[in-house]
């Protein structure tokens, strides 16, 4: 096979990669034409990350999967580099020893697997060096699943990949967005409350974190190390700017709630502020 062409960008590589030679024939049947690619000759790694395109979809518990793509994005210094292609939003290339494709499908959740499909014919990769990342409220805000396989588990994005490709063995990352108080899609499509926000960097950067280890070490080792993450509790005192709702208390101990001012009740073990 020819050598990649390169061509460096700041802190990432950009690779234009030529036509990649499969070292297997071990396939498995896609809906509608070809065949989706077991095993292939080298390690070309993609990722996706599942969202809706959209501003009103910008920033929603849906779409943790593209807040995880381009939080990787920044690490590598390709934000803003992507090509749309493939049904898509894609960048990619060298990273930290890895080769890293990174795929914002944007056929909107329902048709997630037409892009992934469309994706994975153009690289040539085989399941086996895929990893979708995708939102769960089944998990509690804040925590990582790793899984090798298994069913769409009612989310609408990995059923289309499920349905797209013809088989449930890929692997995802799942990531907690918390369980639902009533209506799960209306869920779904909220913004993160405001104990989630402060802490959402850090469930990005340990996702972010748990797809390089993926990438370097596989779904096993991966899901050992970051399937008991454990993101630490919201600190009640800096939920919001003073003066906001879930804002800290002023001097007075009262701070403004989504249901009015409110006094801080002192707990019997604290001491006053001289």
């Amino acid at each position: 096979m020819s050598r990649a062409r390169r061509r460096k960008r700041g802190a990432g590589t950009i690779l234009h990669r030529p036509s990649r030679r499969i070292a297997a024939t071990r396939v498995a049947p896609g809906r509608d034409s070809g065949h989706v690619v077991l095993s292939a000759e080298d390690s070309l790694k993609v990722v996706v990350g599942l969202g809706n395109p959209g501003s009103q979809y910008a920033g929603t518990r849906h779409n943790v999967g593209w807040l995880v793509m381009d939080r990787l994005a920044e690490r590598a210094g390709w934000d803003g580099r992507g090509r749309q292609r493939d049904s898509s939003n894609v960048v990619g290339g060298r990273y930290r020893g890895l080769d890293l494709t990174l795929v914002k499908p944007l056929t909107y959740m329902n048709e997630s697997g037409l892009a992934v499909r469309k994706v994975m014919a153009r690289e040539h990769a085989p399941l086996g060096d895929v990893l979708v990342v995708a939102d769960d409220f089944a998990l509690p805000f804040g925590k990582l699943r790793f899984r090798e396989t298994g069913s769409h588990g009612g989310h609408n994005g990995l059923r289309s990949i499920i349905d797209e490709l013809g088989t449930e063995k890929f692997s995802r990352l799942r990531v907690g967005i918390g369980d639902p108080v009533r209506d799960g899609r209306d869920h779904v499509l909220s913004k993160f409350a405001p104990d989630e926000v402060q802490r959402l960097d850090e469930l990005l950067d340990a996702a972010a974190d748990a797809v390089e280890a993926w990438a370097r070490d596989g779904t096993s080792k991966a899901s050992n190390r970051f399937n008991t993450f454990q993101l630490r509790e919201a600190d009640t005192d800096r939920l919001a700017a003073p003066g906001e709702v879930d804002g800290p208390p002023d001097a007075d101990g009262v701070r403004r709630t989504k249901t009015g001012w409110r006094r801080v009740l002192q707990r019997k073990n604290d001491k006053a502020d001289a």
